[in-house]
């Protein structure tokens, strides 16, 4: 899966791969099958760079087309297995319906829910295609800097 903005929002950087390989610790490649489509980036890594550079996640994944500037997080698997809860009842889904949707097992699933893994990039972004309006920021309660 391709994170739709990542290069163009590392071009508007004026970085290269080679720079963010050695800001975030990983082989230049790793950076350029991220931006390819050949590797997904962990959630976690996409969020690291979110936050260093100020992006949106709906901007990177191409939610939105124009960047938002949010303040750093920190990963709280818990909120985000709350926040999944929340807005999986909210739009009266049954973990079987979106499990279904997303090509994975009701118990694999839960796991999300239940913060016992962190559910993976590409389920984040099939999470667009359950819910709309939606947002990746707010899922993983991230704030905007105000202007």
């Amino acid at each position: 899966m391709i994170i739709k903005n990542l290069r163009k929002s590392r071009e508007n950087l004026e970085l290269k791969q080679k720079d963010l390989a050695e800001k975030f610790n990983l082989h230049f490649s790793t950076i350029s099958g991220w931006e390819t489509g050949k590797d997904t980036i962990p959630i976690e890594k996409l969020i690291e760079y979110a936050n260093e550079y100020e992006l949106s996640l709906d901007y990177l994944f191409g939610i939105i087309t124009k960047n938002e500037k949010y303040y750093p997080i920190k990963l709280d698997i818990l909120q985000l297995a709350k926040n999944l809860t929340e807005l999986r009842l909210a739009n009266h889904h049954t973990q079987t319906e979106v499990a279904k949707k997303l090509n994975t097992s009701q118990a694999a699933y839960s796991h999300y829910e239940t913060a016992t893994n962190i559910i993976p990039t590409a389920f984040v972004y099939g999470l667009t295609k359950i819910y709309e309006p939606f947002s990746i920021d707010q899922l993983f309660g991230r704030k905007k800097i105000k202007p």
